[in-house]
């Protein structure tokens, strides 16, 4: 059975299109999260940067124990600092790939009266 080709543009752009534009969207939130590594960067933390740590060597010696110490807090303080920055801006980008997908999908939907709108327009200002 023949449909109308105005029938089959309906059926399209208001039923098959959108499924397509939201799978487009959740690919879009997959590879941020998976660029930015959010999950990773939030179990990892406290971990020293770059797996950059000093030991105190053989026998003890306080020296360089607090030697050793105060340089691995300072190597998981500037990694929780790094991987506050990266965190906040895959949330940004997370956020802004948000906001971009719903106007565009909501704008998806506005197209069909939007053209002959903006048509109409036009041609009053010709005349």
């Amino acid at each position: 059975m023949s449909q109308n080709i105005l029938f089959q543009y309906i059926q399209w752009h208001f039923s098959e299109a959108p499924k397509k534009i939201l799978h487009v969207w959740k690919n879009y939130f997959k590879f941020y999260s998976y660029f930015f590594s959010i999950p990773l960067l939030l179990k990892t933390y406290f971990s020293p940067w770059r797996r950059i740590t000093w030991s105190k060597g053989r026998g003890f010696s306080i020296r360089r124990f607090l030697e050793a110490f105060i340089s691995n807090l300072f190597s998981r303080c500037v990694g929780a600092v790094l991987r506050t920055f990266l965190i906040l801006i895959g949330v940004g980008m997370e956020l802004l790939v948000f906001l971009i997908g719903a106007t565009l999908f909501l704008s998806w939907f506005l197209i069909p009266i939007i053209i002959p709108i903006s048509f109409l327009i036009g041609i009053r200002f010709l005349f």
